[in-house]
């Protein structure tokens, strides 16, 4: 397995989609990463040579990815919900952030539903 950023990519997979294993890292900027290593998208990551490889990693290191780009969102989630913000306290309570109701949907943020008494049958 090749290694970039940390994390080992898949071998069989084409380079633009083994770069989207990567945290922070999607289609398009799996795009973006590749054409400014000059490698082609449809290389399969087992074909890339020793030098392609290098290449791919000093781009990607140009880029927020994984653990630094978990802490920056983590940081930026703990100074809401310390400053008091609608988008904070909505975070603290595990609730919807961007608008949405709340009344029917909203189960993924909600978790299972609890009951009065959490005696359901």
């Amino acid at each position: 397995m090749a290694r970039v950023a940390g994390i080992d990519i898949p071998r069989e997979k084409r380079i633009v989609i083994s770069l989207t294993y990567l945290y922070g890292v999607g289609k398009t900027t799996a795009q973006e990463i590749l054409s400014k290593a000059n490698v082609s998208e449809d290389t399969r990551v087992r074909d890339l040579t020793e030098d392609e490889l290098n290449s791919i990693r000093e781009v990607v290191d140009q880029y927020k990815v994984e653990g630094d780009l978990r802490r920056e969102i983590r940081l930026n989630i703990k100074r809401l919900t310390e400053i008091g913000s609608y988008r904070g306290i909505r975070h603290r309570r595990g609730l919807p952030l961007r608008g949405q109701k709340t009344k029917n949907n909203s189960r993924t943020r909600k978790g299972p539903r609890r009951t009065v008494a959490n005696k359901r049958k």
